[in-house]
């Protein structure tokens, strides 16, 4: 077991995301016992409670000890990986830069930590994996064979370089990982990219704006392609066995978790209605043909989103919580609209921000890259959080409909059911129409009987008549 006693070995312990999450499942270790790793390298996937994330180094060396196997379940702040940073650059002789200092300062042994700075013993880096900002990290000094004075003026010099006065100024950008994935899918250097974020962080809006001044590239219509059809799961063999057991963790147990809350806490109602969709398919084909919305991800989900953000408008007290703390129903002003994902890891339900405010190539592009996000398991922590309403098409199985659970703190859901060629009298005769049944669940403290009637016929009229989303719209 390496000990900290050596000065040549730092410790990489699991980091805290700042969420109220408390423990972590090592997915995939990237790296072994003897491999080289570099400043910012990713090292391990971790599984949380929310999403999957990539764990990068924050500092070179070669990997000593791989504290946890895989499939482990580690508290946040344990120690996971030993790396030996006498092969790369040790602490003491290379200051590391703000934008990619560890937000882990290596442990210093009691007579070296200096007085003044007590609190920052015990800090856990962010989880995410994107870098520090320059502002949240400041180095600890050290006793060095160079005098205190030489050693101000060393890392002063190089700090000036990696600040972009000097040849050493190609720091890596702040970015999370799915919008480092977006800037390789898109064809964008995010060096090249100007940081609207807080901290110097670059967003997805700031990479579409990279994208926006140069002529776009073709990745982007990768996007307007529907989705393979995934493989048949390999069958599996159960050795003689009368039952398997799984441990119930990550996304499941939380997922499981929330579900019971709010089953038991938010007394439930549902209803129905079918509808005639018809002329919604058919408005679809034509979106698909729209220069507008040309490499863009156009599909009846879409349509569907902004029906209900219309039925939203029209009757805004649907869009609320329930504050138990203080007795109060706390109405909202804006609409974060979940999409309910099923992902290998489980259900999960990102939301889009303010989807009230989004044009419909906006909407169309934030659906597309939520789904890409969620299947590619890098959902972030943060794009599941603050939703008001959801939305779960349980038609993509070939299902009817359900009755689905609350999302918890939101007040309604629309589940969407499968779109099928069914007889239906129009115009006075039977024919064949595109018929789908909707069913909304909704709190019934917050939205009472009539109002959720309102909201669930507004969203089928509009799918029944599109022409609406200009009138109502």
């Amino acid at each position: 077991m390496t000990t900290m006693t050596d000065a040549s070995v730092r410790e990489f312990k699991m980091p805290d995301v700042g969420e109220g999450l408390t423990e972590a499942e090592i997915l995939k270790w990237y790296v072994q016992p003897g491999d080289t790793v570099t400043d910012g390298q990713v090292v391990c996937e971790v599984e949380t409670a929310k999403a999957a994330v990539e764990l990068p180094i924050p500092y070179d060396g070669v990997v000593r000890e791989l504290r946890f196997a895989e499939g482990t379940t580690v508290d946040v702040g344990t120690a996971i990986i030993a790396v030996d940073v006498t092969g790369g650059a040790p602490a003491e002789e290379a200051p590391v830069p703000a934008q990619e200092a560890p937000a882990e300062e290596a442990p210093v042994p009691a007579q070296e930590a200096p007085a003044e700075e007590p609190e920052r013993q015990g800090r856990q880096p962010v989880l995410v994996g994107y870098g520090v900002a320059e502002s949240s990290t400041r180095r600890r000094p050290r006793k060095t064979a160079a005098p205190a004075e030489e050693a101000v003026q060393a890392a002063t010099a190089l700090q000036s370089e990696l600040n972009g006065h000097g040849t050493q100024a190609a720091a890596r950008p702040l970015a999370k990982p799915p919008v480092r994935k977006l800037a390789k899918d898109l064809g964008v250097d995010l060096a090249s990219v100007r940081p609207s974020g807080p901290d110097g962080i670059i967003t997805r809006e700031d990479v579409h704006a990279a994208v926006a001044s140069v002529p776009a590239p073709a990745a982007p219509a990768a996007v307007e392609a529907p989705a393979a059809v995934p493989a048949p799961a390999p069958a599996v063999t159960y050795d003689g066995a009368r039952e398997t057991r799984i441990p119930v963790k990550g996304v499941r147990k939380a997922t499981a978790q929330a579900m019971v809350g709010s089953a038991f806490t938010a007394p439930h109602v549902t209803e129905f209605v079918t509808v005639d969709v018809t002329r919604t398919m058919k408005l679809v084909e034509e979106l698909k043909q729209d220069k507008d919305m040309q490499g863009l991800r156009v599909n009846p989900l879409l349509l569907i989103a902004k029906a209900l953000l219309v039925a939203i408008r029209r009757n805004p007290d649907v869009n609320a919580s329930w504050d138990e703390a203080n007795q109060e129903i706390v109405r909202k002003h804006y609409v974060n609209l979940g999409i309910a994902a099923a992902t290998p890891r489980g259900l999960i339900v990102p939301n889009i921000k303010d989807a009230h405010d989004k044009t419909l190539p906006q909407l169309a592009e934030a659906l597309g890259e939520l789904v890409a996000t969620a299947r590619e398991g890098r959902t972030s922590p943060a794009a599941m959080q603050g939703g008001t309403v959801t939305i779960t098409n349980v038609g993509v199985f070939g299902v009817d409909t359900g009755t689905p659970i609350l999302n918890p703190g939101e007040s309604a859901i629309l589940a969407v059911g499968a779109i099928k060629l069914q007889p239906w009298v129009h115009k006075g005769k039977v024919k064949p129409r595109q018929v789908t049944t909707l069913a909304l669940s909704f709190d019934h403290r917050l939205v009472d009987g009539e109002l959720g009637s309102k909201v669930l016929a507004d969203v089928a009229a509009v799918l029944e008549q599109p022409k609406r989303l200009i009138t109502w719209g």
